[in-house]
């Protein structure tokens, strides 16, 4: 469809017509909520080519057919929520930018803004609220009464319907995501001021029950996290268009939030990669930092998120010291307690396997439930076991259910020591994981322990594994004694690696990078075997320079 009288040929259509009020009083909005996040320019460019490019996919936008986008697709929905605007805007003008989006959101009425149907899930509505409201003069700058006309009502209907159903939004960001876009609804046009006090108390208990005392979600996803900061980011800025001061709860919420985030960035700006996630896009993360209208340390110590940091003079360690994010509130769970990540100055070192994230579907099938197990985690694993199980169906099954954390500071060292119950059930034996960072950031020792625990008893020795996953472009050489490592990297200065209690080998690993591409790297691997009486294995990294 050209944009030259695109939308006066959709003005004409009957259901077009039938989306338009007759005689009652002109919805407007009362403000243009400002998204002080900017988008990437690169994929706007590319949206004005009308090519729309995720995850490996491609879709022509000229050629776009709105009904058979499925919603419940990771691109369906990233479509249907119209996010993409904030590429689009980075990259043009209004003028030009509206010529395109006037275009899809005419396109989109049509197919579905007459029925309520997928594209009306209440968490995919609370987006395309927020993105709509926020990017108002990109798609209501034409003076076609029909259309600007058709758009307001069906935004009107859509927050009528989001307050209806927002409840039923799967729990944890989906549920949030939907109150947040209510609410911002409510703020900005004119029918739905009345509402406001009901979408503010749904926003409350949706956060309540989803996002832990420190800012952290229970999910336990930093992808998932990082949206969340948005969310509350884009709520802000219209609090801020329809002059009404921000309620200090979402304040709070939205710094703990940041706060979280922050505490699971590594040297690099780039996430570390827990809960099927990858590092993400530094310069998407950057932006949000900068623009979401929020200011925060990053959490050191957390009480739920469980993600513990250690950083001294540009070393940089974070932890998984929790069990896994139950069920319900875990789109993705992985194996991963008592894992670690970490980086020197902006260069990573050990890392995760991570994964596809929120963008499903772009590794070959069958690697990413591979990616979510204890193996694929810089940790140790039993007898090539889960920690944690991962069900057939997906979902996690018995595992870590008791996780128990001491944490001390002083002159020399941060010190963080974490067990769990994992391997109990199965080997009666506890996992024991004590770290230090010296406070020069240049040595980290490591002491993993099993120790014998309940009535189990394993009747021959099992193997055990540790792993070291590199970060992609990091070299290891093995020293002569089997002992050691001499690693090196692009970015940062060589680091010996020694351990103890065990035989140490090479082997090949693989990384997800944050475009979800695989990549392949290298893994550090501590082999041995234990009794039921159980073990210690010690190691140490430590920077030449």
């Amino acid at each position: 469809m050209s944009d030259k009288g695109a939308l006066q040929r959709l003005a004409a259509v009957p259901l077009l017509q039938r989306l338009v009020s007759h005689g009652k009083p002109p919805l407007r909005l009362i403000g243009v909520a400002r998204d002080h996040v900017v988008g990437s320019k690169a994929r706007g460019a590319q949206l004005l080519a009308y090519q729309y490019l995720h995850g490996g996919e491609a879709i022509v936008l000229t050629e776009l057919d709105w009904t058979t986008v499925d919603p419940a697709t990771p691109l369906g929905a990233e479509l249907h929520t119209f996010s993409w605007l904030r590429d689009l805007a980075a990259a043009t003008t209004r003028e030009k930018g509206a010529a395109l989006a006037e275009d899809l959101v005419g396109r989109w009425l049509l197919a579905h803004g007459g029925k309520v149907d997928a594209a009306w899930a209440p968490a995919l509505w609370g987006e395309r609220l927020l993105f709509w409201l926020a990017y108002a003069p990109y798609i209501l700058s034409r003076r076609d009464a029909d259309y600007r006309s058709a758009l307001l009502n069906t935004l009107a209907r859509g927050t009528r319907h989001v307050l209806a159903e927002a409840d039923r939004a799967p729990p944890g960001l989906p549920r949030i995501t939907a109150w947040a876009g209510l609410t911002a609804g409510c703020l900005l046009l004119s029918s739905g001021t009345a509402k406001l006090a009901r979408a503010e108390s749904g926003l409350s208990r949706a956060l309540a029950s989803a996002q832990y005392d420190d800012g952290g979600l229970m999910s336990r996803s930093p992808a998932e996290q990082a949206l969340l900061v948005d969310r509350l980011g884009l709520l802000r800025a219209a609090y801020a268009a329809a002059r009404h001061d921000f309620p200090q709860g979402l304040e709070d919420a939205g710094a703990a939030a940041l706060a979280a985030l922050h505490g699971v960035t590594m040297g690099d700006g780039t996430l570390s990669s827990w809960q099927g996630g990858n590092e993400g896009s530094r310069a998407a993360l950057a932006a949000l930092v900068e623009g979401c209208g929020f200011r925060a340390r990053p959490l050191r110590s957390p009480r739920g998120w469980g993600y513990h940091r250690l950083s001294a003079l540009g070393t940089v360690i974070v932890v998984d010291a929790a069990a896994p994010p139950s069920r319900q509130l875990a789109r993705i769970g992985s194996a991963s307690t008592l894992a670690f990540e970490m980086s020197d100055g902006q260069q990573k070192l050990v890392v995760n396997c991570g994964g596809p994230g929120l963008a499903l579907g772009t590794l070959p099938e069958g690697l990413a439930p591979a990616l979510r197990t204890t193996a694929a985690h810089s940790t140790l694993s039993l007898a090539d076991t889960n920690s944690t199980a991962i069900l057939p169906d997906g979902s996690l099954g018995k595992g870590v259910a008791e996780v128990v954390v001491a944490r001390s500071e002083d002159n020399d060292a941060s010190r963080l020591e974490v067990s769990h119950d994992g391997y109990v059930r199965g080997f009666g034996l506890v996992h024991d994981r004590a770290l230090s960072l010296g406070n020069d950031g240049k040595e980290i020792r490591g002491l993993d322990r099993l120790i014998a625990k309940g009535r189990r008893k394993i009747r021959e020795d099992v193997p055990f594994a540790i792993r070291f996953h590199l970060a992609p472009g990091v070299e290891a050489d093995p020293t002569a004694d089997g002992m050691g490592a001499l690693i090196r990297s692009p970015g940062a200065p060589p680091w010996n690696f020694r351990c103890r209690g065990a035989q140490l080998g090479l082997e090949e690993s693989v990384a997800v990078d944050g475009t979800g591409a695989l990549r392949s790297t290298l893994q550090l691997v501590l082999v041995g075997e234990v009794s039921h009486l159980g073990g210690e294995i010690g190691w140490q990294f430590r920077r030449s320079s």
